[in-house]
């Protein structure tokens, strides 16, 4: 039997590579018996969608970024100015 802390280790390194087979059908086992440790897996899933998401999604250093309306660009100059 594969102990929680090898069931945890199994299940962030399943993230970036596919597991053996041996290893992949012990962690299944687990999963099936130990509740804490399926909780575990759905909440690292979460974040692995999460923090793909966000990544994708991030404006890159050189992108163009948020374009502001021509308001919002002249509200923000003026603003500028007064602080001067």
């Amino acid at each position: 039997m594969t102990s929680c802390k090898e069931v945890s280790d199994l299940l962030s390194t399943s993230l970036d590579t596919r597991l053996p087979v041996s290893r992949r059908i012990g962690l299944r086992f687990h999963l099936l018996l130990c509740k804490m440790c399926s909780r575990y897996q759905q909440q690292l899933k979460f974040l692995h969608r999460a923090a793909t998401m966000y990544t994708e999604r991030a404006p890159r250093p050189g992108d163009a970024g948020v374009v502001l309306t021509a308001d919002a660009a002249q509200r923000l100059t003026q603003k500028i100015r007064e602080s001067r």
